[in-house]
């Protein structure tokens, strides 16, 4: 203990000009509740994610929970938050009249976890051939923006209550000013900074849906076989293929040509997946709905890309026909009337 008078000097406030919390030894703490929820509010209301075939927009969050705050202990500042999010969203398929809806849920938005591992779940209110186009349009191509805004959130938390929080200290520097972010706030600021650029040169990319419906002379289920069975992949491309048959597995085909990710897996009746060429750019997919409907004495497959470059579109029908649709029906007999 300082002997009288000799006070330890880190507690000397008269020599200060405010009096308080002397070179910056007090723990102080900012409350960024309010704040947060009405940021969040801005930046996700009425946010629009849309390509040349659907159209949706956020237009409610319903439930916002958790917390988020500001703190400085000797100088060095801590950032807390931790949200759980729910959000409605509306859209609809170009040309079609038809309103669908579902939620966004947004689980851990927290310090802990990076932006890219901030879990996003869509889910459909009611589910349709036309909802699941629209469901998976945001879950591969709706979440990066989703991920951009709430970037936007952090970064800005951080620049907003990083104000004031270092106080001067008694020699009379003032850094408040001044202060500096930690290295890893400052190092997702700059991530979000390339981010934005690279969306903006995902922009000038236009895409397209492209539709095609073909008749199988089989049962669904041999079809849906030859579209997941690593064996019968490779029968009728003449070529080893790499992919387990699991929801969230990846797929080479044609030697590394075509790529992709399993994202729905519904034996006989339909498949989902993220697929794309070598000569398209790498951040993007496709995302491909094979809808399987057994008919009496043949089956109708529905095959529906979404997100295909327009320049790309004839070609991308012609190859699907050149070296799916034909050669099927060539190695297993499949357009052969029974």
């Amino acid at each position: 203990m300082a002997k009288w008078g000799e006070g330890d000097p880190r507690w000397i406030v008269e020599e200060r000009p405010d009096a308080t919390n002397v070179n910056n030894w007090h723990w102080t703490e900012k409350n960024a509740c309010q704040w947060s929820k009405e940021k969040l509010n801005s930046l996700l209301i009425g946010l629009v994610i849309e390509n040349d075939v659907v159209n949706c927009e956020i237009h409610k969050i319903d439930t916002c929970e958790g917390e988020a705050v500001a703190n400085n202990r000797k100088g060095k500042l801590i950032f807390f938050y931790e949200w759980d999010l729910t959000l409605s969203w509306k859209g609809f398929l170009s040309g079609a009249d038809k309103q669908i809806e579902g939620t966004i849920n947004i689980p851990n938005l927290s310090e802990e976890n990076s932006i890219s591992e901030v879990e996003i779940n869509i889910s459909l209110k009611e589910s349709s051939n036309e909802g699941n186009i629209v469901k998976d349009f945001l879950y591969n191509q709706g979440k990066s923006k989703i991920r951009e805004q709430l970037e936007i959130y952090v970064k800005d938390l951080k620049e907003e209550f990083a104000k004031g929080m270092i106080l001067p200290k008694k020699d009379g520097n003032d850094n408040s000013s001044n202060t500096k972010l930690p290295n890893d706030s400052l190092k997702k600021i700059h991530n979000s900074e390339n981010g934005a650029k690279n969306d903006r040169s995902k922009a000038k990319i236009d895409t397209t849906t492209v539709v095609m419906d073909v008749i199988f002379q089989c049962s669904g289920d041999d079809i849906y076989n030859v579209l997941t069975t690593p064996e019968l992949v490779s029968a009728f491309t003449n070529q080893a293929v790499k992919f387990q048959t699991v929801k969230g597995a990846k797929f080479q085909l044609f030697d590394g040509n075509i790529v992709g990710e399993f994202l729905e897996l519904c034996p006989g009746k339909k498949i989902v997946q993220n697929w794309k060429t070598k000569q398209w750019p790498d951040w993007l997919y496709s995302t491909v709905t094979v809808t399987i409907n057994q008919q009496e004495d043949h089956t109708k497959v529905n095959v529906t890309l979404v997100g295909v470059p327009k320049s790309d579109e004839e070609i991308t029908r012609q190859n699907w026909e050149r070296y799916y649709f034909t050669p099927i029906k060539r190695t297993f007999g499949y357009g052969m009337l029974l």
